[in-house]
């Protein structure tokens, strides 16, 4: 009798995220390339482009050069700020050729109490963004100097934020999925993150869901001080969604897609190299909670492992109806991998996957009870109640997918 119950229940929950749960399951909106011939003369306001950047000699060259090579036909500045960084970082932007002057680079200043480290250095660039651009007519666009550019994105942004009276743009970037450890986990992050922050939800003004994918977030000068600056997620560690989340609840409309113009050049080519991606702020989005880990970790194994065992195990009805659930489950990740080009035949491992993730949360709150915190960039976290949070409001979701592939807290 309880096989029977618990094989119903996995295909009504099915059942609902299928048909009432946002579409999450879709591929998703991609905006369609704006040159900078094609925006109206009189349609391009200022546009100040910040990028942290702590021990990124690796990427922020080519980060750079593709920001300064943009077709934006309006003014546009670029501001990076080194967060005190130890490999030269500072050194290689300022060696980019910048012939029409865009490029400003800030010596970061030490990191007060209470800021997370990436939002300090965010901070101290939109500072100076707004030294250089006084006009509260434009835009903010926050990105990573992990993140490459096609010359066409700053005017596609402008031009979706201007069409459709947003305040905040963003787009998922592009992720690498050449290795093996990609292919596998990499879509199943993706498709994990529209599960938790569905976008039709998202870009629903009547929905309270907000989220961002931190890469890529333009954002109105005018929405952010209605907000309070960046003053206002000072302590946030998942801070693309707590901005979005303060956009939003504070009347703002906001869009959230996937971009076809920006891609990072982070690999992570190793299973351990995404585990810690995930482990280093999971636990922070349960709001340090064993409770709410309890209930992720009893709700990750209800919604994707149980299917697959109720399938290959079970008898009779609940052998159907778990394979039912399954077949759903599969079905619904199919257009995420299709978007990375990669075989329908995966989705067969979507429950082996989501264990990977679940063991990942829970190695998370192990770290944190160990007292080692959230780790990134040589940089330790740990307060769970005020100075360093996740400030999120609202998000209609507590669970430990954390979705910060490419979004450094610093």
């Amino acid at each position: 009798m309880l096989v029977l119950v618990l094989s119903a229940l996995v295909c009504v929950v099915w059942f609902g995220l299928i048909f009432c749960h946002g579409r999450f399951w879709q591929a998703g909106p991609v905006l369609a390339p704006v040159r900078g011939s094609q925006l109206a003369a009189g349609n391009c306001p200022e546009v100040c482009v910040v990028v942290p950047a702590r021990d990124e000699a690796a990427s922020v060259v080519q980060c750079i050069r593709s920001l300064l090579a943009q077709d934006y036909p309006g003014a546009l500045h670029v501001i990076l700020v080194d967060d005190n960084s130890t490999d030269g970082t500072g050194r290689l932007a300022r060696s980019v050729p910048d012939p029409r002057g865009r490029l400003t680079v800030v010596a970061g200043r030490a990191r007060p109490p209470g800021w997370s480290g990436k939002l300090w250095a965010v901070a101290q660039g939109v500072a100076r963004a707004r030294e250089l651009a006084p006009d509260s007519g434009g835009f903010v666009l926050l990105t990573d100097a992990d993140i490459t550019h096609d010359p066409r994105h700053v005017s596609t942004l402008v031009a979706k934020a201007q069409a459709d009276h947003l305040d905040q743009v963003s787009e998922m970037v592009e992720l690498n999925c050449a290795s093996q450890a990609e292919r596998m986990l990499v879509p199943a992050f993706v498709f994990f993150f529209a599960l938790l922050y569905p976008f039709a939800s998202v870009n629903n003004p009547r929905s309270r869901v907000a989220g961002a994918a931190g890469g890529t977030v333009l954002v109105r000068w005018s929405a952010l001080a209605r907000i309070g600056g960046i003053e206002s997620l000072r302590g946030a560690l998942i801070d693309d969604c707590t901005l979005a989340a303060h956009v939003k609840h504070s009347g703002g409309r906001i869009y959230l897609g996937h971009s076809c113009l920006a891609r990072s050049i982070r690999p992570y080519p190793h299973p351990a190299d995404i585990w810690r991606m995930v482990a280093r702020t999971a636990y922070v989005q349960l709001g340090y909670s064993p409770l709410l880990l309890a209930g992720t970790i009893i709700g990750m194994v209800l919604v994707w492992i149980v299917p697959m065992q109720l399938a290959l195990l079970a008898h009779g009805l609940p052998c159907m109806l778990g394979a039912v659930a399954w077949v759903l489950s599969m079905a619904s990740y199919t257009p995420t991998l299709r978007r990375f080009g990669q075989s329908s035949a995966w989705a067969l491992l979507l429950p082996v996957i989501a264990g990977f993730y679940t063991l990942a949360t829970i190695g998370s709150a192990v770290d944190h009870h160990r007292g080692r915190g959230v780790v990134w960039k040589s940089r330790a976290y740990t307060e769970p109640d005020g100075a360093i949070s996740t400030h999120m409001r609202g998000e209609g979701t507590a669970t430990a997918m954390n979705r910060t592939m490419g979004d450094d807290v610093g």
